[in-house]
């Protein structure tokens, strides 16, 4: 933590500055680099009154026009906070570029527990692992289960042809990203885009929903859903589909991005999941081969651009090894193409 002024992504005085006049806090400030970011830069802040707050707010160079809208990801957090869907209380967004590089919001911090890796996982209680893993399927219902038009995001998105709208979307991030030819996330899209299923009715997809996109009490149940930069409206088995890419199982041929948390003794499987999610009133569920499929594929397209950007040096010096992404970009695409052979079988 520090209080100087050569803070990757933060321009100390301004940002002291603006929290001065937006809320209570004492200054001076301190920032945090929260570990784990793979996108979106994210700081714990806080002063010398015990107070705290997180901090969001776009990676240093290399950011797409479509990426890291910090007044998209404020609005749907903004819209949430009155539903069953548990999100970090909104403090304010900043969208004047002269105060920090680039637009930030800023969030209550919320106290509680990210499980981001097994070694966290080993920490906590058995019961607590099991609990986290049913408590996530549920609010993922919980999720799906808000009308957009009742909360202001109607507009959030186009409702029909969601899946058909992320292949071309992730596609042309894929290349606008990447300086290198990657078969197996090319092939993949091709036979992504011909087996597109039918489309039920839309509702809210976060996108990214994941174990450590989430965080808990001690109980494990979930207290807040965190990274909604990449939310929209569309089909919600798309959200199910990812949250299976990320649920790793001991008996996997490749694990997932979390460190492997969920092969952790005490953590539901993903059947039991997917019958949580069903139970909690979530949408329902047949074959989720081509959700699961397409959720390796984007997750490949996605890991691709934060490669790039870790070997530009646009991502800070957080110790990750950038070749490491790489690789995994392609056993990630290779992950989908068995996807869809499961599915075709």
């Amino acid at each position: 933590m520090s209080d100087d002024t050569s803070i990757t992504g933060i321009d100390v005085p301004a940002v002291t500055a603006w929290f001065t006049e937006h809320t209570d806090a004492a200054p001076p400030l301190s920032f945090e680099l929260i570990a784990g970011g793979r996108s979106n830069l994210t700081f714990r802040v806080t002063d010398t009154a015990d107070g705290a707050w997180v901090l969001r707010r776009p990676p240093m160079g290399h950011v797409l026009a479509t990426a890291h809208d910090m007044s998209r990801e404020h609005t749907i957090i903004s819209a949430l906070a009155d539903t069953d869907v548990p999100v970090a209380p909104v403090v304010g967004l900043c969208t004047d570029e002269a105060v920090n590089g680039a637009p930030f919001y800023v969030m209550d911090f919320v106290d509680g527990l990210v499980i981001r890796d097994a070694g966290v996982a080993h920490q906590i209680p058995v019961e607590v692992r099991r609990a986290a893993g049913m408590s996530l399927a549920a609010t993922l219902a919980k999720i799906h289960a808000v009308d957009p038009d009742a909360v202001g995001l109607g507009e959030l998105g186009r409702k029909e042809g969601y899946i058909a709208r992320q292949l071309k979307r992730w596609n042309q991030q894929f290349e606008d990203a990447t300086d290198r030819e990657v078969v197996e996330v090319t092939t993949a899209y091709r036979r992504l885009l011909e087996q597109i299923p039918e489309q039920g009715p839309a509702a809210i997809v976060h996108g990214d929903y994941r174990l450590d996109n989430c965080m808990v009490d001690d109980a494990g149940e979930v207290i807040a859903v965190l990274d909604w930069e990449i939310c929209t409206l569309g089909d919600p088995l798309a959200d199910l589909g990812v949250l299976m890419v990320y649920w790793s199982e001991p008996s996997d041929s490749i694990g997932g991005l979390l460190g492997g948390a969920t092969t952790v003794e005490g953590f539901p499987t993903r059947a039991e999941l997917v019958q949580a999610y069903q139970d909690a009133g979530g949408r329902p569920v047949g074959s989720l081969d081509y959700y699961v499929a397409f959720g390796y594929w984007k997750l490949a397209c996605i890991l691709e651009g934060v490669y790039i950007r870790y070997k530009a040096g646009a991502m800070g010096d957080d110790g990750a090894d950038a070749e490491a992404f790489g690789d995994t970009v392609r056993l990630l695409g290779q992950a989908s193409l068995d996807a869809l052979d499961r599915m075709e079988a």
